[in-house]
């Protein structure tokens, strides 16, 4: 691949890599200063801190299969194994916290007389716990197919105690990352599409009796139901590129082209960087918070006074001006 080429991706790759790391450590961030202000933390937000701390973890371990894979140096297997196994907790845990998120909002914003939704609904908080504490019993299962199937690869391999990222064993990191994912998150993919269906019902029935009371589509209820679309669509159509980015990945390290590698790679961290993103403008707090960062950096930048309103001394001041702020409401 020509220099100029490998730079240019090298560049998307890297600014990827940090609006990834401040989009979700602002909402980190955001959530850890309302917990130390009001000692206690919404359901959601507990979702959202979580979340955003396993997407980090999720794009720094892209990065570095990236960079190993540049590499022409080899690993150990113990390098390996951790990197393998590190891929497959965020990845997890990702996927089932987004999970989680699209069924809060399927049981806050909808309004149902079913005597099970209602039941589920007066339940919320234990049935996410429920969830994730279920999951658990998926990741057991994966880690331990995974291991299985690792160990009888480095046998064949008989005393090599170590791996060249630049032969086609090493795209068995991504073969069984890939594997996982068709095997193990079926279950709450399936779960999100069927919160989406449910949601787009809903909103579809409570237009329908707004036109009959007369009344426009900018009422909150129907605003609640977009936003939450907006979040779980993008997650459906972001971790499918997610998926297809591994596979064709996969396929390009077994035939050694590394142009389509790289885009692969640029698409991956598409589904921990942007999603983040959607769930920060889908957040009041979280928006507000973002925008007075920006008018902070802003500020700084082109040297002007800040206002009083926001004069706040640094940006991490900024955020917790925010949140102690919001607690006084």
């Amino acid at each position: 691949m020509e220099p100029v080429l490998h730079s240019i991706f090298t560049i998307v790759v890297v600014a990827e890599f940090i609006l990834g790391n401040l989009s979700n450590g602002l909402i980190v961030l955001k959530n850890c200063i309302d917990w130390v202000n009001k000692r206690d933390l919404s359901t959601i937000d507990q979702i959202l801190t979580i979340l955003a701390i396993c997407r980090m973890s999720l794009i720094w371990e892209t990065l570095l299969v990236w960079v190993k894979n540049q590499s022409v140096s080899s690993i150990t297997r113990e390098e390996f194994k951790i990197i393998l196994f590190s891929c497959i907790l965020s990845s997890h845990f990702s996927v089932w916290l987004t999970t989680a998120l699209s069924i809060f909002y399927l049981l806050t914003i909808v309004h149902c007389s079913w005597k099970i939704f209602l039941y589920l609904k007066w339940r919320l908080k234990q049935l996410i716990v429920g969830i994730l504490l279920g999951s658990l019993a998926f990741l057991f299962a994966n880690l331990m197919q995974t291991a299985i199937t690792v160990e009888e690869w480095l046998y064949q391999y008989g005393g090599n105690t170590s791996v060249n990222p630049m032969g086609t064993e090493f795209a068995l990191l991504t073969e069984l990352i890939l594997f996982n994912m068709t095997m193990f998150s079926v279950t709450p993919f399936s779960l999100a599409l069927i919160a989406f269906l449910l949601l787009i019902f809903s909103l579809w029935k409570h237009l329908q009796k707004m036109q009959l009371n007369s009344r426009g589509h900018g009422d909150p209820s129907a605003k609640a139901h977009m936003n939450a679309l907006r979040i779980i669509v993008s997650f459906l159509l972001l971790y499918t590129m997610y998926f297809l980015s591994l596979l064709i990945s996969w396929i390009s390290q077994k035939r050694h082209n590394e142009l389509v590698h790289i885009i692969c790679v640029i698409t991956e961290l598409m589904y921990p960087s942007a999603h983040s993103f959607i769930l920060i403008l889908g957040n009041s707090k979280l928006k507000q918070t973002s925008f007075l960062v920006l008018r902070q950096l802003r500020c700084r930048l082109k040297g002007q006074s800040i206002p009083t309103t926001y004069d706040i001394q640094t940006t991490g001041c900024c955020v917790f001006y925010i949140a102690k702020k919001s607690m006084w409401k």
